[in-house]
This record gives structure tokens, sequence and C-alpha cells, in this order.
């Protein structure tokens, strides 16, 4: 489990516009620190201005690295932490990040082919510079609305091998696939981007190879549900109460209401905002707790009243 302790400040050092809804932002570490390295593919959490810890991957190269580079999409419902960021991390605001890691590795092959939608272009942009350094082969797609929206597009139409693709929205006019994935080949694939792609890009690889397709799911968590309703959460320890809107998380009621707890991946799959449940029906929404744990805790990230209110501790 992370604690702030593990945490690093960093600087922006620098912000560049890529897009009207997507900015660039380096960060530098405010004690001067060396960093720690990273491959291709990696991410940092970020706490964000307001307080969210959102999950970012790294578009430059991590050997020995003295920035972190990271891209944001302002996404159209944002619950704070993209809005955040563009409007308030500034050049020489500090943001608590926690040390890089890897869930979508770049693993050895003879052969890539390097798939991305939209935002996410940056562990792919990531992957097809390492590949470059590397003298390896790849092929890139990249689908995106328009010209406009599309981060790294002079980059990426500057590769010996890629595809720009721009639908216009038109679902019609989607690119097609299935000449490319058809026949099972020695590549390995490397897809990020919206949910539409990625089950576009699992349903047409089903007979490629175990182990040669693999994705990044870049997609936000649905952390509130329409049908979800108000209710009330007691601290045990202070006795304070506070009050869980319909739209808005524990976690984030809490951080309103001035409480400090501690977050990572704010989407029930990490640990970390585990608390002691005292009292109450829970509607259990990570994927963390084991059964057994259910009666006596809560991932106050995603989780919760079934019916009536809640008391917790932490």
């Amino acid at each position: 489990m992370e604690t702030a302790g593990d945490r690093i400040d960093m600087r922006v050092a620098a912000r560049r516009t890529l897009t009207p809804e997507i900015e660039e932002f380096s960060l530098s570490p405010c004690d001067g620190r060396p960093l720690p390295s990273f491959t291709p593919g990696a991410h940092i959490t970020v706490a964000t201005p307001d307080g969210a810890m959102r999950r970012y991957s790294l578009t430059n190269d991590g050997a020995a690295p003295k920035e972190y580079v990271i891209a944001v999409k302002r996404e159209p419902n944002s619950r704070g932490g993209s809005a955040s960021m563009h409007e308030r991390a500034l050049e020489g605001a500090v943001l608590a990040i926690e040390h890089p890691e890897n869930d979508f590795e770049l693993c050895e092959a003879s052969r890539y082919i390097l798939i991305a939608g939209g935002i996410g272009i940056t562990p792919i942009v990531a992957m097809a510079r390492h590949l470059t350094a590397q003298g390896k082969p790849f092929e890139l797609i990249y689908c995106t609305r328009s010209p406009e929206d599309t981060a790294y597009l002079d980059e990426a139409l500057s590769l010996p091998k890629s595809t720009v693709h721009h639908d216009g929205g038109d679902m019609d006019e989607a690119f097609d696939f299935w000449d490319l994935l058809e026949k099972p080949g020695r590549e390995h694939i490397f897809c990020c981007g919206p949910a539409g792609l990625i089950e576009e890009i699992k349903a047409l690889t089903g007979h490629w190879p175990e182990g040669h397709v693999h994705f990044e799911d870049f997609n936000p968590v649905t952390v509130v549900r329409e049908d979800d309703v108000p209710f009330t959460v007691t601290i045990a320890g202070s006795g304070q109460t506070i009050d869980v809107p319909a739209d808005r998380s524990i976690l984030e009621a809490m951080r309103d209401a001035g409480i400090e707890t501690l977050s990572s991946c704010e989407s029930g799959t990490c640990g970390t905002c585990k608390c002691q449940l005292i009292a109450g029906e829970v509607e259990h929404r990570d994927s963390v707790l084991m059964e057994e744990e259910k009666s006596g805790f809560i991932m106050i990230c995603v989780s919760r009243a079934q019916s009536g209110n809640l008391t917790i501790d932490f």
C-alpha cells in the first residue's frame, strides 16, 4: 500500500497545448532528486489540484529521466481530476505523484502493431519512440475524430509506417481493422483507447495466439450511477457526520469536507482507501475485498450504502 511518504513532490516545469482539450505537462522533482526509471507503457498516479488521484501514462524516455511528461485530456464529465489539471496545474504548481508502475509492459517481439484511439495515444507514442530508437519494426494505427483533436499528429505522420484515421465522429467512417487482423502473425498488438475501440480489437483478435494482444484501458471508472441516492457517513473516531450526495463518492464527500484520507487508484482496484465498516449495509463495488472481508471493511472510493446510512473508521 502506498502512503503519503512514498510520494514525490513534482513541480510543473512546463505546459504545452496539444489540442483544444489536451494539455501536456512536464513535471520535475522539487528537490532535484534522481527520478525512478520506467519502461514504455508505464504510468504515474498524480494527486491532482482538487485532491483526486488520477493515473496518466508517461510519454518520455524512462531510462534516466530528469522529468516525467504526461498528457491530460479534459473529460467532458470530469469529476474534478482532469478539469483541475487544466485549470490549476499551472507552471510552477506542485503536484504529489506516486512512483511509476507498468501494467502495459512492452514485451520482446519480432514485430509490433500499435493501435491508439484518442488520448490512448499517450502510452502508444512512448512505445513508438522506444521502438524507433531500437530500430525495431512496427506499424501504428491512430484513430481520432479530426486533425484538430489529434495529439502528437505531426510525430505520428512522420513515422515510417503509420496510419492516422479521422472518422469525424461518424461510426460508419470508423477505421476497418479486419484486413490488418484477419490473419494472425508473429506480431504483438498493443492497444489503448476508448471502450468501443478496445472491444472491437478484442472481437477481431479472438483467434490470435494467447498473449499476443495487450490492452491498456484508458476509460474512466463509473464511480456513481444514475440510480444512486444520497446517504450519510459517520466517522466513528470523531463522531463527524458527512453527507454523501447521489453524485459523489464517500471519498469525494470526505475530501469536500476537508477530511484527509489515503487513496490511489480511486477505481476500487488497489486497496489504498480501505476503511473499517462499523455499522450499516454496504453495496460493494470494488474488486479487492475478499468475501469474508466485506462485513467489516469498505472501499470508500467506489462503494456506497445499500440502504440507510454507514458508520466507518480509518
